[in-house]
């Protein structure tokens, strides 16, 4: 292999990873990912999410089409519903990117659900979690992990005291 091809190899590499330690941005194509996360094992329960903030910097509508992950046997895109009153998870095809707007993928709304986990996901350890999308191609993401609580709003589940 000449110089130039092992230097492009290595920086396309280099661009479609993205690890705990970079501020909680990556970016692949078009597509910007903020403040990844995934939500530690309660007890011995066998599934988990990740969330995250997904936005295009394109001119058009991008799509999360699959999540994979080694940590877990099964890992889709789901979306909460109310039926009959009852909030429930159900699996959507795609996530759509729409440019200029933020698509947030939640505790309660858009998430990735991680099933069959295949060890427990401690708080304070990272998780890898490969996306793919439509336009802006795959990228592995090295997500933080983080307590129950990791995507509570301020104030929210805390008390405070003076």
């Amino acid at each position: 292999m000449n110089h130039r091809l092992v230097t492009t190899l290595a920086s396309l590499f280099l661009t479609t990873q993205a690890f705990a330690g970079d501020a909680g941005m990556a970016k692949v194509g078009d597509v910007m990912i903020h403040d990844g996360w995934a939500r530690a094992s309660i007890g011995s329960a066998p599934n988990s999410a990740a969330y995250m903030t997904l936005m295009t910097k394109g001119s058009e509508t991008d799509k999360l089409l699959s999540a994979s992950s080694p940590a877990a046997e099964t890992v889709e895109l789901h979306t909460h519903l109310m039926e009959d009153g009852i909030a429930k998870m159900r699996p959507v095809e795609a996530i759509e990117i729409a440019p200029g707007e933020a698509t947030v993928l939640e505790p309660g709304n858009l998430h990735v659900m991680l099933m069959g986990l295949k060890g427990k996901l401690e708080e304070g350890a990272a998780m890898p979690l490969t996306l793919t999308f439509e336009k802006a191609g795959e990228i592995t993401l090295d997500l933080p992990i983080r307590g129950i609580k990791g995507g509570m709003k301020h104030g929210e589940g805390h008390k405070h005291t003076h």
